[in-house]
């Protein structure tokens, strides 16, 4: 039996400005063994949790350059926005190994909860679990219950009496385990145990331990020579070969394949192994969300982190009415459109260094073809010009509803990490 022993204050770290600071708190047993731990932002207020800064506290989780295993072998258990389970990011984990926490929905719960299922299902059939705190017993969300792997119980909002009420409701009518939280005497700890209640998280058990992170900023010419091989499916050797080149992005992608939120069955030694495993689709993914988490020489971070948004933006618009192959090159014009602001040189210098579609290039250097249009509806986006929008929009034929449903879901692709 592994018993974690309770932490007193003094013990915990303090995170020091600059660096982004991961925390983690054990999530245990009735026997006290450690079953998953939940990851908490501590370089954000609780009230700054976003979309994006989901997407940026997995990765560097993930891609972690301390001493230890910030996912380590255990459940993980990650606080989601709902704009964030739609995130191009998850499809970097192995589902098996998380837990998405969703939030409630608040006073619109009973008209957005059914709205919200179809994403939710989606992601338990890709093997995600999910875990809801004590309002998803409320009827709005009696399409939820159903999804529910575990369910949490806060006892600074719940009294002992509403606690067996709802353990014994959420037996009958949930196949979900129950997480007490905030569990900090032992005799609270001894009610739940006599509820039902079977696993448990709080100070009396651990505190949660705050962890420096840092990543490696890889060359940026390094960077986008790699988003280029990927883009043309190139061999197993040029890629690999990138890699040897550039320490950074070396580290960063042995360091997120061998995590065990990936889910490889054994460790990679080798960046081949690392390449043939991850696939180009993935590793596509990952140089764009490195891409928002790095900073390069004197250029700005939020200038990669708002290519980033605009590619992921026009790749769902595009969804809308043509193929994935066809999105995927939307996505591209997305990320490439401030090359020349990220390299300090004219557009036409930049796609110098890239292999690039004829489309791609036009809609680049002259906002030409449904790509360019898609290009210029992004900018509208960002420059709140209502008429420019208007005019994209008209012409791509699409509503307003889809441009703002997309644009939520591209901000998970970004936010900005100093450090």
């Amino acid at each position: 039996m592994s018993v974690i022993a309770p932490v007193p204050p003094s013990s915990t770290p303090v995170a020091h400005a600059g660096s982004p600071m991961i925390a983690r708190q054990a999530i245990v047993n009735v026997d006290k063994d450690v079953i998953g731990y939940e990851l908490f932002n501590r370089s954000r207020a609780p009230a700054e949790h976003t979309a994006a800064t989901d997407v940026i506290l997995l990765f560097t989780a993930m891609s972690h350059a301390g001493r230890e295993d910030l996912v380590g072998t255990k459940l993980l258990f990650v606080n989601s926005t709902h704009e964030s389970l739609a995130g191009g990011h998850l499809e970097l984990l192995n589902p098996e190994k998380v837990v998405l926490e969703v939030e409630p929905l608040g006073h619109v719960a009973a008209t957005e909860a059914v709205a919200r299922l179809p994403i939710l299902r989606g992601l338990r059939e890709r093997g995600f679990k999910l875990s809801f705190n004590h309002t998803v017993l409320e009827s709005a969300y009696a399409t939820w219950l159903p999804l529910a792997d575990f369910i949490k119980l806060d006892l600074t909002v719940l009294r002992p009496e509403q606690l067996a009420v709802l353990v014994n409701y959420a037996a009958r009518h949930s196949k979900a385990q129950l997480i007490a939280t905030k569990v900090e005497t032992p005799q609270q700890f001894d009610l739940l145990k006599s509820i039902g209640v079977s696993l448990f998280q709080g100070y009396w058990f651990s505190r949660p331990a705050v962890v420096e992170t840092k990543l490696l900023a890889p060359n940026q010419a390094s960077i986008i020579q790699l988003i280029n091989l990927l883009r043309r499916q190139a061999s197993t050797d040029e890629i690999e070969e990138v890699l040897k080149k550039d320490a950074g992005l070396a580290f960063n992608l042995m360091r997120l394949i061998n995590s065990a939120g990936f889910g490889t069955a054994r460790e990679i030694t080798s960046f081949r192994q690392a390449v043939m495993i991850m696939g180009l689709k993935k590793l596509f993914r990952w140089a764009a969300l490195l891409l928002t988490a790095s900073k390069y020489g004197n250029t700005s971070a939020s200038i990669g982190h708002t290519a980033v948004i605009r590619g992921r933006l026009m790749e769902l618009l595009a969804l809308e009415f043509m193929s994935e192959e066809e999105a995927e090159q939307a996505f591209v014009v997305g990320i490439f459109s401030l090359l020349d602001a990220m390299l300090s040189i004219p557009m036409q210098d930049a796609l110098q260094l890239i292999n690039i579609p004829t489309a791609v290039r036009d809609a680049l250097l002259k906002h030409e073809g449904v790509f360019g249009e898609l290009l210029q509806l992004a900018e509208a986006c960002e420059s709140s010009d209502d008429l420019a929008f208007n005019h994209s929009a008209s012409v791509l034929q699409l509503t307003s509803q889809q441009i703002n449903w997309a644009h939520l879901q591209a901000l998970a692709w970004c936010d900005q990490i100093t450090q």
